[in-house]
């Protein structure tokens, strides 16, 4: 199977741009690209169904894992296991880029967020 990227239409997050490569397929993983604009977050939140692989592709952004804070940038990796909580922002003047796997499949409803 070949998805194009230019065959997506991405999803606005909060600011986040979040193209969902595997969205409606059923497999044992999900894998996206989240753009992430200047000054964008993403809320503080937890799964309770999935680890989360994150890759940053290019760009810098600072993570927030279990109350302790983390700046990565191009080539990095973070794991943020099912039931850790996390958030992230980008606080660059230029956007950043990074891959997302959760494993099993992302599911909305396994997903929770502070508010």
């Amino acid at each position: 199977m070949i998805i194009k990227m230019d065959s997506l239409k991405p999803i606005d997050f909060f600011g986040l741009m979040i193209y969902d490569f595997t969205a409606g397929f059923e497999s044992k993983s999900s894998f996206a690209v989240v753009q992430v604009p200047p000054n964008s977050k993403h809320k503080e939140a937890w799964s309770t169904r999935s680890d989360k692989f994150y890759y940053v592709i290019n760009g810098e952004i600072q993570f927030i894992l279990e109350n302790k804070e983390f700046t990565l940038s191009k080539d990095d990796f973070l794991v943020v296991l099912k039931g850790q909580h996390f958030s992230y922002k980008n606080v660059q003047k230029s956007g950043a880029t990074l891959i997302l796997i959760h494993t099993p499949s992302f599911d909305i409803n396994s997903e929770r967020f502070k508010d």
